[in-house]
């Protein structure tokens, strides 16, 4: 046998032999593998609590827009020229205040007019009566005359009525805004003068879900804010609409709320806290231990070293926790972390908070 062959005969034997090797450390490495497979899976570490009953109590999140106690647009309803403003702009009034003057000289020349012609039909009505007395008239005669010094008198009645309207006073105490107008502007009805505000209380409008109709009731305290501000503000449920809103299904009602300080603007939004139902017995987990799922939402709670799957049903939520109605009891251990991982059965060791 050639030399060559010799060399070739022994590097394919070396070759088989390590190719032979390494199966046989492969199997060795798979075979140990299945072997620690086989036998109990290392616990996962997680963190859990203990639930225990607390009192919960039920507040409903709503949005509101403030309103004036009072407001109204100051009008004129007679046309004329201003004679005179009597008011500041964004000043405080007084209810019965002079806020302008509208020009009544032709009004008054009207006035003098129609007083001379009652007077004129007065005389003649105390004559006919004389008349009628001594039936030197008949009935007809002395109705006419009657009739005429009614009509004179309303006449002069109208006309001091519209005397009267020209000058335009505040309805109620408040604080007045912008004026559109200066003295010598001629005015008609449809002119607004100026926007009237009464602002130590204001009223907080806001609407509910039907659901939570029937826990309404008026006098019900409820707390809100403002943006911009920390400042929580109280306020009292003084009115209810007796009927749902049909489109929205929603029922409409108001409170009203001190504002001395003058810190709540008609116009602005409320982020109203309503306070619902109070549970004496709540049950209260942490909101990371809750896994949403196609059905609903479970939890993962720790039964004998092993996670256990269990379907809730939540109801109202804080920052922090979910009230859970069904589905717990007091004294579970409810898993609030690694819970992502976590299958029904699989072996925990759990760290209580």
């Amino acid at each position: 046998m050639k030399p060559k062959y010799i060399i070739y005969a022994l590097l394919s034997l070396v070759l088989g032999g390590m190719i032979y090797y390494r199966i046989s450390e492969n199997s060795a490495k798979d075979g140990a593998g299945k072997g620690k497979g086989a036998g109990d899976k290392k616990p996962a570490k997680v963190t859990g609590i203990i639930l225990k009953p607390q009192i919960f109590s039920d507040n409903l999140s709503l949005s509101g827009s403030i309103d004036a106690n009072e407001q109204v647009e100051i009008r004129s309803e007679v046309s004329g020229v201003v004679e005179s403003i009597n008011f500041e702009e964004g000043s405080h009034v007084a209810q019965g205040q002079l806020l302008f003057k509208i020009n009544d000289l032709e009004l008054r020349a009207q006035l003098s007019q129609a007083k001379t012609k009652q007077t004129l039909a007065s005389e003649n009505e105390r004559r006919a009566r004389l008349l009628l007395e001594k039936e030197a008239i008949s009935q007809e005669e002395y109705d006419i005359a009657s009739a005429d010094f009614r009509t004179t008198k309303a006449q002069t009645q109208l006309i001091q009525t519209q005397i009267a309207k020209t000058f335009v006073r505040a309805p109620f105490s408040g604080k007045i805004g912008l004026r559109s107008i200066s003295k010598g502007t001629y005015v008609t009805p449809t002119a607004v003068v100026a926007n009237l505000v009464n602002t130590s209380q204001v009223k907080i409008t806001f609407s509910i879900p039907e659901k939570y109709a029937g826990q309404m009731k008026v006098g019900t305290p409820i707390s809100f804010t403002i943006a911009g501000s920390k400042e929580n503000y109280s306020a009292k449920i003084y009115a209810i609409e007796p009927g749902i809103e049909v489109t929205t299904r929603t029922l409409k009602m108001r409170a009203t709320a001190s504002n001395a300080g003058g810190k709540l603007i008609p116009g602005t939004f409320a982020n109203i806290a309503l306070p619902l139902d109070k549970i004496n017995d709540a049950l209260l987990v942490p909101t990371e231990a809750l896994i949403p799922v196609q059905n609903g939402k479970k939890i993962f709670i720790a039964e004998n070293g092993k996670a256990k799957e269990i379907m809730v049903e939540t109801g109202a939520r804080t920052d922090k926790d979910v009230l859970v109605i069904t589905g717990l009891k007091a004294g579970d251990t409810v898993l609030t972390s690694g819970v992502m991982t976590l299958k029904d059965g699989s072996p925990v060791q759990v760290k209580l908070k």
